[in-house]
């Protein structure tokens, strides 16, 4: 079975977030919800969600500043779902970074196509073409499935953890390019976690004794002592 995306709703109004929560439940999204902006802060960096559906009139704090603390460290899509009509409150939202703006009420087609989208969008940033048209990432034998949540090698799924498959993801989003340790890290558990890499080191070793065939000498992922990791060039 491939991993459902996770979905954070935040909204106070109760009616609402159980409407979504079926609409998107019924549409095979794993579903985690917070009513207040504290609530959601926490849950993004510890829930680490697919895409974030935010209201803004929250009782603790504009939807805002929600966006604007997770922007500082994350791609997440984050989507304004709100009643506010007004022109300048869109413009403030997607200045500050927000992926899209649904104004309430609102269609359950046209909210689950935005969430298509954004998901969308964020897979496809920056990598290449041929990536963003197939959803499919290529090195060799290892593939990378970004629809399904799949890594395949040899044809064969691999059977990552959620946080596993993340790590290869994001690597394979940027294929070439050097990661990081602490951009990895903030990415996969938030801004929060302690600078000590050793839970990024572990997942790795699992990652490559499931799609290496020589852990030590690696056909896929490398390591750039002291700096990060890089996924190989895709075909």
């Amino acid at each position: 079975m491939p991993l459902k995306q996770k979905v954070l709703i935040v909204e106070d109004e109760a009616s609402i977030k159980s409407f979504m929560a079926a609409v998107l439940s019924a549409n095979h999204y794993e579903v985690i919800s917070a009513s207040t902006g504290a609530q959601a802060y926490g849950m993004i960096t510890s829930h680490c969600p697919d895409v974030v559906l935010l209201d803004l009139g929250l009782p603790d704090m504009d939807g805002l500043q929600i966006i604007r603390s997770v922007r500082e460290w994350s791609h997440l899509p984050i989507i304004v779902v709100s009643a506010r009509t007004h022109e300048r409150d869109k413009v403030a939202a997607l200045d500050l970074g927000a992926d899209d703006y649904i104004v309430k009420p609102f269609g359950t087609s046209e909210l689950l196509a935005r969430i298509r989208t954004a998901i969308r969008h964020t897979r496809t940033r920056e990598v290449s073409e041929s990536v963003a048209q197939t959803g499919l990432f290529q090195s060799g034998g290892m593939v990378i499935d970004y629809d399904k949540h799949h890594v395949l090698i040899d044809g064969k799924d691999v059977h990552l953890t959620p946080n596993e498959y993340k790590l290869v993801a994001l690597l394979g989003k940027y294929a070439g390019k050097v990661l990081t340790y602490d951009y990895l890290m903030r990415e996969l558990w938030g801004p929060g976690v302690k600078g000590d890499n050793q839970i990024l080191r572990v997942n790795m070793a699992n990652i490559r004794r499931k799609i290496e065939k020589n852990p030590a000498s690696p056909e896929y992922i490398f390591t750039e002592v002291g700096v990060g990791y890089r996924m190989a060039d895709g075909d």
